[in-house]
């Protein structure tokens, strides 16, 4: 479960049910008309609320952890990525899967810090715009929608490419991580579960970005690292589950979360239905679920 389409829930594409059965760039094609009016009253409603309670004086990761928390009940969406058409900057803060509630913790909390945040709301239009401009900094590749291939769909090439851009800090080498030089190659090999990769340009760019990422590596705690990890993880910091599944980064993704001295996961699972809090610490959870074996963490902000 990493590619987005696949992340929290291969089902999303139909990808598990193939595994069963066998400073802001330029940004193109965002979402080309008012956002519903619905998507505009919980995001107006949020952001008010984030800057009455000082949300924006916040260390970045708090303001993430505060704002993911303000979902908490919110329905599990799958697919919410997956309109018919071209590719294009879906909006939705009804229905989050666990990488739209990821990035839509995170660009809120990048709103809110925006010295114009305020008098953004009282302009209905240049908020959205702003917004979408942050959030598609977040989802697409240097930030610019570029068509399917643009948009991050391995979420280890979603941390890295966010670190590039100044978003996050990868800080798993500092966690005790090592390297996992696994092949990433989940979508070439099941292109049968993704729509537009019957397109042979995109299954192309797929392929290219996947060899990239094989050949990279990326560093992972594993779980028997996690105890002695969860100590330096903060409120905010953006975890990624890994996969055993062959081929496969990532397997789910969510925010870490301290309650009452217990590292919890902040996360939209697809058992459950809706954005929750974990009942158990994050290393007893990665233990406990079948095909995770460690994590990834990105610390929003820079930090070196």
């Amino acid at each position: 479960m990493t590619p987005r389409s696949v992340t929290c829930a291969a089902v999303m594409a139909g990808a598990l049910s193939a595994l069963v059965a066998a400073p802001v760039p330029a940004v193109a094609q965002l979402s080309g008309s008012s956002w519903d009016d619905a998507d505009w009253s919980v995001f107006h409603d949020k952001v008010r609320w984030a800057l009455e309670a000082r949300l924006d004086t916040l260390p970045l990761g708090e303001t993430v952890a505060a704002m993911g928390r303000s979902f908490v009940g919110t329905a599990y969406v799958a697919r919410t990525l997956e309109p018919e058409g071209p590719e294009h900057l879906v909006i939705n803060f009804r229905g989050l899967d666990c990488v739209t509630f990821v990035e839509t913790a995170l660009s809120l909390a990048r709103f809110v810090r925006l010295p114009e945040a305020a008098k953004l709301l009282e302009a209905r239009v240049r908020a959205e715009d702003r917004y979408e401009e942050l959030l598609a900094q977040v989802r697409y590749r240097a930030g610019l929608l570029d068509g399917y291939p643009s948009r991050l769909h391995y979420f280890s090439d979603w941390i890295a490419d966010a670190q590039a851009k100044g978003l996050v800090t990868d800080v798993t080498p500092k966690l005790g991580g090592v390297i996992d030089s696994e092949a990433v190659d989940f979508m070439s090999t099941h292109a049968e579960a993704y729509r537009q990769l019957s397109d042979p340009e995109n299954l192309a760019a797929i392929r290219a970005t996947e060899t990239r990422l094989t050949s990279q590596g990326r560093w992972y705690v594993p779980e028997e690292g996690l105890e002695a990890a969860a100590s330096s993880i903060h409120n905010g910091d953006i975890i990624a589950a890994t996969s055993t599944v062959a081929g496969l980064d990532v397997a789910h993704t969510g925010v870490a979360l301290w309650v009452e001295g217990t590292l919890r996961l902040l996360h939209a699972p697809l058992v459950g239905d809706s954005v929750q809090v974990s009942e158990e610490s994050l290393p007893q959870r990665i233990r406990r679920i079948p095909g995770q074996d460690g994590i990834l963490v990105a610390r929003p902000g820079w930090e070196w």
